[in-house]
């Protein structure tokens, strides 16, 4: 069942420049971003965020995040959050700040009724907001929509977020205690400033999640690992997965000019750069909670990539086998792939990498011929073993 979600985005933050913690930088966006992407991945259709004042970072984020479809809006007094809020369904809240590996989003995106995610009192806890004598609530709950609204019935000036959880603990919600090794470790943190921040999206994102598979052959088995790393290091200095994967497409065009001046193994080995680079793009997105993208920003490298090979091969076989690995890549990026395991794949590095091997031994056409019938068994592989 679907729910709605409910940020807060109005304490500042610690850092001199006296902006608010929801628009620290988080994992190549807004702090706020990120709390949003969590809410939308463990369920949720619609996101509100509680302002004080509405600042142009804010106003970003939203044109941001509404790119991506998420369907968001800024509320800034309660006769708005009545109106708008939804009668029908629970509400996942998430404190100004507060950031929780995303297994314990999903935990409370599936749960029922009031919940609240706590952590026990102690040193590690002492930033969070004390609900008992001994535990502390560790920013992220699950509001039934009756609690919700008679929340909202009340008059006076007061936090939403600490209302309703005092008003769950006096109603006697269930409680998921997280584990001390969370919070010791930061995938459990309320962040005030943008040292903090970098600290905790690192303990985050390192965290892998299990996902369907869009890569496949040297992709998927060597550069996966590679990207990895360099996506986690690009991230730590805030670089945009757009300016990495626009890297990658000047690198791929940059590679054509070796291979038309027939220097065909260096040119390749550029190809192999690029693609790496345009997978490390991937992964910050990833990093990001965001959807990969399935335009032309997509497809670009590794259409350089075939429109070298080729170039290199000057023949009709070529450019029939690039048609043909094309046809797989756009089936990975698409998910379309049946039953075919990553290694059935015929992919762009794969296809480079055969290519560099027979170059360097001195078989370039006999390379070229083989790389022919592996694309056509892979092509087979994902027709033959797709589930009826």
């Amino acid at each position: 069942m679907s729910f709605a979600a409910i940020l807060s985005a109005s304490r500042a933050s610690a850092d001199s420049s006296g902006g608010l913690r929801a628009c620290l930088h988080f994992a190549g966006q807004t702090l706020v971003e990120y709390q949003a992407r969590q809410a939308v991945r463990a369920g949720a259709d619609r996101i509100f965020v509680m302002v004080s004042v509405i600042t142009p970072a804010l106003s970003q984020a939203v044109d941001r995040l509404s790119a991506d479809g998420i369907a968001v809006a800024l509320v800034r007094d309660m006769v708005s959050m009545v109106r708008d809020a939804p009668r029908d369904t629970d509400i996942l809240l998430i404190a100004d700040g507060t950031i929780v590996a995303q297994a314990h989003v999903d935990h409370l995106g599936s749960a029922a009724g009031d919940t609240l995610l706590v952590a026990d009192d102690s040193r590690a806890s002492a930033p969070l907001e004390r609900i008992d004598a001994g535990q502390r609530w560790a920013g992220l709950a699950r509001i039934s929509p009756g609690l919700l609204f008679g929340t909202l019935d009340m008059i006076g000036d007061w936090d939403l977020a600490l209302t309703l959880v005092r008003s769950a603990v006096q109603k006697g919600a269930r409680r998921i205690t997280v584990p001390e090794a969370d919070l010791l470790e930061g995938r459990a943190a309320m962040v005030e400033s943008q040292q903090q921040a970098d600290l905790v999206a690192q303990a985050v994102t390192s965290v892998e999640t299990a996902r369907a598979y869009d890569r496949g052959g040297v992709e998927h088995y060597v550069f996966a690992p590679v990207a990895r790393s360099l996506g986690a290091t690009l991230m730590r200095l805030q670089v945009p997965a757009f300016q990495v994967r626009i890297g990658a497409m000047a690198l791929a065009a940059i590679a054509l000019v070796p291979i038309e001046l027939t220097w065909i193994l260096p040119g390749f080995c550029l190809m192999l750069l690029a693609i790496l680079l345009s997978d490390s793009a991937d992964h910050l997105d990833e990093l990001a909670l965001r959807p990969p993208p399935k335009g032309w920003t997509a497809f670009a490298t590794p259409a350089l990539a075939l429109i070298g090979i080729t170039l290199a091969g000057a023949s009709a076989i070529t450019f029939d086998l690039a048609l043909l690995v094309m046809v797989l890549v756009v089936a990975l990026r698409w998910r379309r792939l049946g039953g075919a395991m990553p290694w059935m794949v015929l992919t762009p590095a794969t296809l480079l990498s055969l290519l560099i091997i027979g170059g360097a031994l001195g078989f370039m056409q006999e390379a070229y011929r083989f790389s022919m019938l592996a694309a056509i068994a892979s092509a087979g592989a994902l027709i033959l073993r797709r589930r009826a």
